[in-house]
């Protein structure tokens, strides 16, 4: 159960090779958290994340998760569901793709969507029935201020963002009086490996950041939280500009 705090015990990432996952993963542990699922394809790397956790003082346990395998995502995560309650379900998975490249290759633009969107709506739905059955716990979902507006450069991703976001908020509206609580995160450009050797954009942000305004959303049960909080503004001029404004902007 959650502490009087608001904040989780057990933590299911969906995506456990995060960088925003791991870091809200050790901000979690060093307040209450003590059982953490890494879900992600098997790797060195994973198994890494995984023992770094627990030089921190946690129970971790890695589990064999696929985004891209939605066939096999209620009984992976209904595996871990059984194991006891899940305080909260971090879906943190997702891959930004090469917009140019993509626009080229079909193909390689379906990856990204059923990664991102499809993959997570499937994560999704089967985490929040669990967290229903239980009768409490967290969904917290990473989406993207790039879903928030069409953007030249990554109007891919930035696609597989607004499905997941729109997907992520009206689950929060079905959900609404059954005890599970769902957080859409909105961070901005994102200092980590993903975003490496791309230009920063204005309000760049770090995984650290991230992780400190989702442990605050948390404590307020906020639904909706932009990292950094400047970006609500921001976004909220961008989304009502005419396009033929917005095409001229550096943002493009």
């Amino acid at each position: 159960m959650k502490d009087a705090f608001g904040l989780p015990q057990s933590l299911l990432v969906l995506g456990g090779t995060s960088e925003i996952a791991l870091a809200t993963a050790r901000r979690l542990i060093t307040r209450r958290t003590r059982t953490v699922w890494l879900a992600g394809r098997p790797s060195p790397d994973l198994e890494t994340a995984a023992g770094q956790l627990r030089a921190r003082g946690a129970e971790v346990h890695t589990v064999a998760f696929d985004a891209l395998d939605p066939d096999s995502h209620e009984t992976v995560l209904g595996k871990v569901f059984a194991e006891g309650d899940v305080d909260m379900v971090l879906l943190a998975f997702g891959i930004l793709g090469d917009q140019a490249h993509d626009e080229r290759d079909p193909a390689s633009a379906v990856r990204v969507a059923q990664t991102n969107y499809t993959g997570a709506l499937s994560a999704g739905l089967v985490s929040a029935r669990a967290l229903q059955a239980q009768g409490h716990g967290s969904l917290v979902v990473l989406s993207s201020v790039a879903g928030e507006r069409a953007r030249r450069a990554d109007f891919i991703y930035g696609s597989s963002k607004a499905g997941l976001d729109t997907f992520a908020q009206g689950l929060g509206d079905a959900l609404h009086g059954t005890g599970v609580h769902v957080m859409v995160v909105r961070p901005g450009f994102v200092r980590s490996k993903m975003t490496s050797g791309l230009p920063e954009a204005p309000l760049a942000t770090t995984p650290e950041a991230v992780a400190t305004a989702i442990e605050l959303g948390l404590r307020c049960r906020s639904e909706t939280v932009w990292v950094p909080g400047s970006l609500r503004l921001l976004m909220a001029a961008l989304r009502h500009l005419p396009r033929g404004v917005f095409r001229r902007l550096p943002v493009q």
